[in-house]
């Protein structure tokens, strides 16, 4: 991920984590709780790509793991919106805009279905039960309706902010950022040589010699 992505990904994140725990996770709904960090890598992994995307839900995971009243043992997040973060990279469109607001939506539904499953099998190999006691099949329904809800207002604008200030300007002036083709450099060589093809030399005179009137 490109340093001039650091920053605004850091307070998306923040943001996130701050709505996450003072506000989604004091309504006490029933069921699951409203993930927006899990929306916040997943918009900004389909601007940034696999790698960036897996970055960004690794940090988000972890900064979820440490921060109270979280009862969990850490890395547990970290390793489930790494992944999600990485798959939703490889989804990816052209140039990190987003035509429909379906396929948003659907790689969102999978994220959260995946993603509470996945929460839920690490939390068993670590001997969290609390799955079992409230329901998996709660957890998933829910889980998938909050995020499906929230979604449409999160995701675009999160992707529109990562393209807008998590642009490198190097990388942009030289088509070669990470949400386009990456191919600038290599079409100015071959315009360059179209143009420039053919003969350019020009005869030498001999030394000391001035041409006739």
């Amino acid at each position: 991920m490109r340093l001039a992505r650091v920053p605004v990904t850091a307070v998306l994140i923040l943001l996130g984590l701050i709505l996450q725990v003072s506000v989604f996770g004091r309504l006490q709904l029933p069921g699951a709780t409203p993930d927006i960090l899990l929306l916040v890598v997943v918009g900004l992994a389909m601007v940034y790509g696999p790698t960036g995307g897996c970055l960004v839900g690794f940090a988000a995971g972890l900064l979820a793991d440490l921060a109270p009243p979280s009862d969990h043992a850490i890395g547990r997040y970290a390793l489930v919106l790494c992944l999600m973060g990485y798959a939703a990279g490889l989804l990816r469109p052209d140039h990190g805009r987003q035509r429909s607001v379906s396929s948003a939506l659907l790689v969102v539904a999978v994220a959260a279905v995946a993603s509470t499953l996945l929460y839920a099998m690490v939390g068993a190999l670590v001997g969290d039960t609390a799955a079992r006691h409230v329901g998996l099949d709660s957890l998933v329904l829910t889980a998938l309706l909050y995020d499906l809800l929230l979604a449409p207002f999160v995701v675009p604008a999160v992707m529109l902010i990562g393209r807008r200030f998590g642009k490198d300007p190097v990388a942009a002036a030289a088509g070669d950022d990470e949400g386009g083709p990456g191919l600038g450099t290599l079409a100015r060589y071959r315009t360059t040589r179209e143009v420039s093809s053919g003969p350019t030399y020009k005869k030498r005179r001999p030394f000391g010699l001035s041409k006739r009137p």
